[in-house]
């Protein structure tokens, strides 16, 4: 079975299988470097900050507080709007950044059909 021809960080032999007309395994085929970044970047954006725990756990308290009396039922409403503005906001970043993905990787593909077109 053909192994991909790059080698490791610490210079051995990359061990990973490739298909029969490829010469790089995914990690190592620098024709898929943009796809590598994207996919990585897509990653670290899907972990979160942890905004929306911490505002989950705001209203719990803040619905726990109302229920036990320690918070006034009018505060609490006024609260519990700020929060859902603060959400909505945070959906509003998370649908930009998923437009901007979005435009991106239509330039790419739209560069990829140029060459084909152009070759």
């Amino acid at each position: 079975m053909p192994r991909c021809r790059e080698t490791k960080p610490d210079g051995t032999p990359c061990e990973r299988i490739v298909g029969a007309q490829q010469d790089y395994c995914y990690a190592h085929d620098p024709d898929r470097a943009a796809e590598r970044r994207r996919n990585a970047s897509r990653g670290g954006r899907a972990k979160g900050n942890g905004e929306l725990a911490d505002l989950k756990k705001q209203l719990k308290g803040l619905a726990a507080d109302v229920l036990g009396g320690k918070v006034d039922r009018g505060d609490a409403a006024v609260v519990n709007q700020i929060l859902n503005t603060v959400i909505r906001a945070i959906e509003q970043e998370r649908r930009l950044r998923e437009l901007e993905e979005l435009a991106q990787r239509l330039e790419a593909l739209e560069e990829v059909l140029k060459g084909r077109k152009t070759g």
